[in-house]
């Protein structure tokens, strides 16, 4: 069983810290999987700066493997600085507008091939690689995409480019009524989504399979950092689900799901005890900007 994350990496800098961790959806879901004990791969591009050398060489110290990955010459790692408050809260504070940063990852026939051996990808907004995720539809894993809070990956035009080629959604809903997240979920499978799972923090989660919805339950910690809260969770259910038996033509039970559940929100919960999405920092990079 193998999976790879394919798409977008950052580095986190926590300003009131001094410190900077790797991070990005697709690259947590890689180290998360590889945690939970799956073989996982990440798939994307690289800057050419001392951030993506830390990137790289912490995903190859978890045994991630990185062999299918490009390096953009002369660009640049892309920063998402943020601080942490008392609760343990990631408080956002800008996001990186330099014109250096690395592009999205053209998929060329190889790359096609190579996504060929994994029984799950996953991939998420912010990756920026909507224009290549037709080319995943005939893959024979199964497609995941995090479509994370914001109302703009929530348009009719932009699900009507990403849900025809996907078999499982998520969807940040935390403040959302039981009834919008519904309204959502039904929308969502009608574009031709099968799995629809609607994280909603503290109070829970809601998990769609097409005939039933199931209901999660958050479990409640003192939290150190809450970054990668919502990738530590759902890249959990996911590994459960796998671990079962769940594949594109192979149906989860409603043990399976249950159990996905209760293992994710326990893996969420510890995750929320490091630093980072998954630790390793390294001191912020204050040259140039």
């Amino acid at each position: 069983m193998k999976v790879i994350g394919y798409g977008d990496n950052v580095v986190d800098r926590y300003l009131n810290m001094n410190k900077m961790f790797p991070g990005g959806n697709c690259i947590n879901f890689a180290v998360y999987a590889k945690i939970i004990g799956v073989e996982s791969a990440y798939l994307g591009i690289f800057g050419d700066d001392r951030e993506a050398m830390m990137i790289k060489s912490t995903l190859e110290d978890f045994g991630v493997d990185i062999s299918g990955c490009k390096t953009e010459p002369g660009s640049v790692t892309e920063r998402c600085d943020v601080n942490i408050d008392e609760s343990g809260n990631r408080v956002f504070v800008q996001f990186d507008e330099r014109e250096e940063l690395h592009g999205i990852l053209e998929l060329k026939e190889q790359d096609i091939k190579y996504l060929e051996g994994f029984d799950l990808i996953h991939c998420s907004c912010y990756a920026e690689e909507e224009s290549e995720i037709p080319k995943l539809k005939d893959l024979p894993g199964i497609k995941a995409f995090d479509f994370s809070e914001e109302e703009e990956y929530r348009t009719e035009e932009y699900l009507d480019a990403i849900c025809p080629y996907i078999d499982f959604a998520l969807f940040s809903c935390e403040g959302m009524e039981e009834e919008e997240i519904k309204a959502l979920v039904t929308k969502v499978r009608d574009k031709g989504v099968s799995y629809i799972l609607a994280t909603m923090g503290p109070h829970g989660q809601i998990f769609f399979d097409g005939e039933e919805y199931y209901h999660g339950k958050a479990k409640i910690i003192k939290a150190i950092d809450t970054m990668g809260a919502g990738d530590s969770f759902f890249t959990a259910f996911l590994m459960s689900l796998l671990k079962s038996g769940w594949r594109r033509n192979q149906p989860a039970t409603r043990e399976a799901i249950q159990e996905a559940l209760r293992f994710a929100a326990d893996f969420a919960a510890d995750n929320c005890r490091v630093e980072g999405s998954f630790g390793c920092s390294s001191t912020i990079n204050r040259e140039g900007k």
